[in-house]
């Protein structure tokens, strides 16, 4: 585990398909059960999650964003970067003010047991 992820102690915020957790109060980590091909699914779905079951207030300064498409089976056609903007989009207001914070962005798709989207934003530097 990198020094910024969430340890598994701290617990998860859950609202239908989404949760979440906080690590100290800075790396935020988000996952969404089921995956689509139409990324513009996912923005309003992560922001009526944070404005309405997981409110956090949103901080100046550099962020780093590591995104990863879980999926099973065949690799869904889907284009990551929409992917991305749509993630980052979404964290507007939550974790950052804008996602022109975002100096540091990992988008990966990679196998795993379930589908889905798998988000961590953490505060870079001091």
């Amino acid at each position: 585990m990198e020094a910024n992820e969430p340890s598994a102690a701290n617990p998860w915020t859950r609202h239908g398909k989404v949760r979440a957790r906080l690590d100290k109060g800075s790396a935020l980590e988000v996952q969404i059960e089921g995956l689509t091909t139409q990324a513009k699914y996912y923005k309003p779905l992560l922001k009526d999650f944070f404005r309405l079951h997981f409110p956090v207030r949103p901080r100046w300064g550099d962020w780093s964003a590591h995104i990863a498409m879980e999926y099973a089976g065949d690799p869904p056609h889907m284009d990551l970067d929409n992917l991305a903007k749509a993630m980052l989009d979404s964290a507007i207001g939550a974790a950052f003010h804008d996602d022109s914070q975002v100096a540091r962005l990992l988008v990966e798709r990679r196998r795993a047991e379930r589908e889905g989207v798998w988000m961590l934003l953490a505060p870079m530097g001091g």
